[in-house]
């Protein structure tokens, strides 16, 4: 009877030992998920992989080739150099909020976006739909302005080693031509 007890007492205490480390071991891993923060590098903007006007001013993130990328639980903050001679902004940075809620950009004349951000469960890919508002000289009439809009989403996933994200985005103005579709990928730098 007493040897069932010692080895039931063992069983026990492993049975708790091997529970432990399971959790400890789950906890490890999900704290060390890759995740959108960091510095970003690309060959090239996102903006001039469709060539499509799908930025409001000089300084807006889809122009950039480099980014820096702060993520939070509710939103993440995309910082982007202004490389503008004459530039008043160092650098110009973009608040996703993953509520839901319209969020919108107005430089005046006319010129601006609303866009909205949603991050997926495993917060491995973000979508972003934005509706740029330009004022554009009107072909063969240069002093004839007419409103550009240019509705556009971004898929944004990231590998799942955190070495790079890919950015598909698919653009549509209500000026110009087809929708046009293509891919940017940026490397992490740091």
């Amino acid at each position: 009877m007493k040897n069932k007890i010692i080895v039931l007492s063992c069983l026990v205490i492993l049975l708790i030992g091997v529970i432990y480390f399971a959790v400890q071991a789950h906890q490890k891993n999900g704290t060390h998920r890759a995740n959108f923060s960091g510095e970003w590098k690309s060959k090239e903007s996102i903006s001039m992989g469709g060539n499509i006007v799908c930025t409001y001013v000089e300084g807006d993130r889809m122009l950039s080739k480099t980014t820096k990328i702060a993520e939070q639980a509710d939103f993440l903050t995309i910082e982007t150099p202004n490389l503008s001679p004459g530039a008043t902004l160092a650098a110009s940075q973009e608040k996703l909020a993953f509520d839901g809620k319209e969020s919108q950009i107005s430089y005046g004349q006319q010129r601006g976006k609303k866009f909205t951000a949603k991050l997926s469960a495993d917060r491995q890919t973000m979508t972003v739909n934005s509706i740029v508002h330009l004022v554009v000289a009107t072909p063969y009439h240069v002093n004839v302005q007419e409103q550009l809009i240019v509705y556009v989403t971004e898929v944004w996933k990231l590998s799942n080693d955190g070495g790079s994200i890919s950015v598909q985005a698919n653009a549509k103005s209500n000026l110009f031509g087809p929708e046009r579709s293509w891919k940017t990928v940026f490397d992490r730098v740091d």
